[in-house]
């Protein structure tokens, strides 16, 4: 009999960004996620209202806001959201930062764009349903979701998030969007060698 997967840890988001810099995280880019810049040529489109989920340090609200979108973005840490504020009144950026667990969301509109760099792939299985029932309600008909996380193809990490198949993305996302492309690429951070990772373009329909 097949043993069940052992659940994946992960830290306390809050403790986390409390206590380290933005830059030391693996995850941290300072710019623009070259998949994202893609994604958003891909789809021809140069403004509207973006949501970024786990925004984390900020850096792609920060970038979109430069872009010219309205940004809207949330993470479930406390510290992460105060701490991105502040870096975005550096810029002079007005982006509405909200503390709001994406599964428990509070937001009451939707978004020509949702994008998530790496909240999804820290999810478990038993949640991911719920996450997919949000997120296509935070989507505005026609809208799109953007979705980066790790690959089935990244084998160097024992640990991190969960990873994925092109075809699991489909089958997870598929009911409620219309998978646009998803391509193989990389995680953009501070690790060497950057892991393996997905990027993924999905219409609501």
């Amino acid at each position: 009999m097949k043993r069940p997967a052992k659940p994946v840890e992960f830290p306390d988001w809050e403790k986390l960004y409390n206590e380290e810099e933005f830059e030391s995280m693996p995850w941290y880019i300072a710019g623009m996620d070259p998949d994202i810049e893609a994604g958003l040529r891909y789809i021809a489109v140069t403004s509207g209202d973006v949501l970024d989920i786990g925004t984390g340090p900020g850096t792609q609200a920060i970038a979109l806001a430069e872009h010219g979108f309205h940004v809207t973005a949330t993470d479930l840490s406390a510290s992460a959201i105060a701490k991105a504020l502040k870096a975005a009144r550096k810029k002079h950026l007005d982006i509405d930062f909200i503390t709001d667990d994406i599964l428990r969301c509070k937001l009451d509109r939707q978004f020509d764009i949702v994008v998530d760099r790496g909240c999804f792939h820290v999810l478990s299985p038993a949640m991911r349903p719920d996450y997919v029932h949000t997120v296509h309600g935070l989507v505005r008909t026609g809208g799109f979701l953007f979705i980066k996380c790790f690959s089935k193809m990244e084998r160097t990490m024992k640990d991190g998030p969960y990873r994925f198949s092109p075809d699991e993305l489909a089958g997870i996302f598929g009911k409620r969007f219309i998978v646009e492309y998803t391509e193989e690429t990389v995680f953009h951070g501070t690790l060497t060698p950057l892991p393996r990772a997905l990027f993924s373009v999905m219409k609501k329909l």
